[in-house]
Formats: C-alpha cells, structure tokens, sequence
C-alpha cells in the first residue's frame, strides 16, 4: 500500500503507527539559502530562483543554522518514534549542514545509535579553485537498536569485481563451475565467488544524479532536488525486508514511494508543498501505482481515499 498525505513532517505521527516503519528516509531541505524552483514546462529552468525558473516549490532560506537546526530536530524526534526496532533512519544532507546535522541526531539517538554514514558522489563534477570541489552528499544512517534490517547479499549491494582482481584471484571453481577465491583471516577462511561481486562500502559513486538537461531524462519530473531512482532502490532494498514499512516526510517529488512500490515495500510520504505532492501523485498515476491520498487537515490515517495509477 502506497499512501500520500500532504502535511508537515510533525505531524506524520497522525497517520503511521508507533514503532511500525523499517525504513525513514529524510531528505529535508539542505539550508542552501535560495527559494528553489521547479520546471513544469519548456522555457524553465529548475534550481535557485531565478528570471527563467518556473515555480517556486520550496523556500529553503533560514535566519541561521541554528535556526535551522531548531526546525531540523523535532522532527528527527518525530520520525524516530516511527521506527521499529529493526529501522534505520537515513537523514540526507549536504556539507552546509551534515555535521551539525550528526549532533543532532546524536542527542536525539544517543551517540549509541549511530550506525554509519554514506558518501554519495552525485557525479556533476565540482567547480572550485580554492580548495578541494565539494562533489558528495552525506547520508547519516541511526538505528534504535543492533538489530537493524540490513540486507547486505541483495545484489544492489554488490558490485563487480575490478577485471585485474578476477584475473589474479578467482583461478579456482567448485563443483558448479562457479569461480572462487577463499581467504583465511584470524583462522577462519571465508570463500568469495566471482559471480557475487563484491560488498559495496561507504562511498557510492554508481548512481548518477538527475542530468541538467531534464527535458530528456525519462525519469525527470522537473522538481528541483529529485534524487534518482537508483539510489533510492539500493537504500530500500538494503534497509527493508518484503512489506516493510518506509516512510518519507519530505517526498518532493516521490522517488522513495516508488522505488518502495518496485520493491514491493509498503510507503507513506508526505511534504508540505503543493508542487511536490502534485509532482508525487502524477508521478506514481504514470507508473501504474495504486495510492491512497489524504486531505490536509484529515486527522488519522482512516482519512485515506484510494488512487489508481
């Protein structure tokens, strides 16, 4: 079931059991200090405010960090009492705001909860002469306890081997005809097979972001911060288990409710803006996904109507 509701992430708790989702992604505005802009037509552009950028689909300006951090932290709070002792809560961010961003959710987990952080490396390149580009987004990953869903042999976890290292290692095979190489550490042997790949690692740089030139990106819905659709099946996939839960308050324009749906995974997103839940429910009409939408102002979760796709 794939449910959209259109209210602010404090308030999601009127439509989601206590302690029910496996997954919550966050991807909140980034505190850029722009109003950023859609693209709904030909002739706009999409981004930072601008003479050519078509409407405005959030406000991402703030007085401060602090202030910033203020609005972040109750609703970390909040997204935290969602999630079942198997969830991890992945908080997407950038360099503006990622470290303090970690202390937060530190006092909101306790430092016990910090499972990791992944680097994302978007591959648009970086323009910088004075010090290092900034070209990754940071994704800090909390759990409430160790016994987190992580689903580490799903196959978007893997990668191939590099050809030198299945030339030089992998000279043996069983009885399957399946290449191997075995290696012993601190007395036990573990056997890799060439056909698994390896196990990814912190740094994911094999999911391109939306190209600049949306118009002819089958998968661009024109929204100004939409994250492609390859990381959000790898973060589903890795952090769900079949008819998990995954929830999403900043939906924009609804990769994750997709990405749960292809997975087979049960979702509700939410957003405050017009434009992303109008961008999320033409999103998901156009991929043949059944959804149920609620009203604004509905109080509990019984305010659903179902949606065709």
């Amino acid at each position: 079931m794939i449910r959209l509701v259109q209210c602010d992430a404090m308030n999601l708790a009127d439509y989601v059991e206590p302690e029910s989702a496996e997954l919550v992604y966050l991807d909140p505005p980034f505190s850029i200090g722009a109003e950023l802009a859609a693209r709904t037509k030909a002739g706009e552009a999409r981004g930072r405010r601008g003479a050519r950028t078509g409407p405005v689909a959030y406000d991402d300006r703030w007085p401060s960090l602090a202030a910033y951090l203020a609005w972040l932290e109750p609703r970390i709070a909040v997204m935290r009492s969602l999630l079942s002792v198997r969830g991890t809560l992945w908080l997407h961010l950038d360099q503006r705001a990622a470290h303090e961003a970690k202390l937060v959710c530190d006092r909101v987990f306790g430092t016990v909860g910090f499972v990791g952080e992944v680097v994302w490396v978007p591959g648009n390149g970086a323009k910088s002469r004075r010090g290092p580009g900034l070209g990754h987004q940071t994704l800090l990953l909390y759990a409430k306890t160790r016994g987190f869903v992580w689903n580490a042999d799903d196959p978007v976890l893997r990668a191939p081997f590099a050809a030198t290292s299945l030339k030089t290692h992998f000279r043996r095979e069983d009885s399957k005809g399946r290449r191997y190489r075995d290696r012993t550490v601190g007395g036990k042997t573990y056997r890799y097979y060439a056909d698994e790949g390896r196990a990814l690692g912190s740094v994911w740089a094999d999911c391109p972001a939306m190209v600049a030139n949306t118009p002819i990106c089958a998968e661009a819905t024109g929204y100004p911060t939409q994250k492609p659709q390859t990381l959000l099946n790898r973060i589903v996939r890795a952090s769900t288990t079949v008819s998990g839960l995954v929830v999403d308050p900043f939906c924009g324009s609804g990769t994750t409710l997709q990405a749960a749906a292809l997975a087979g995974r049960d979702a509700i997103g939410s957003d405050v803006g017009d434009l992303a839940i109008a961008t999320t429910g033409s999103r998901l009409e156009r991929a043949g996904i059944a959804f149920e939408t609620a009203a604004v102002r509905a109080s509990r979760v019984e305010g659903f109507s179902a949606r065709r796709g």
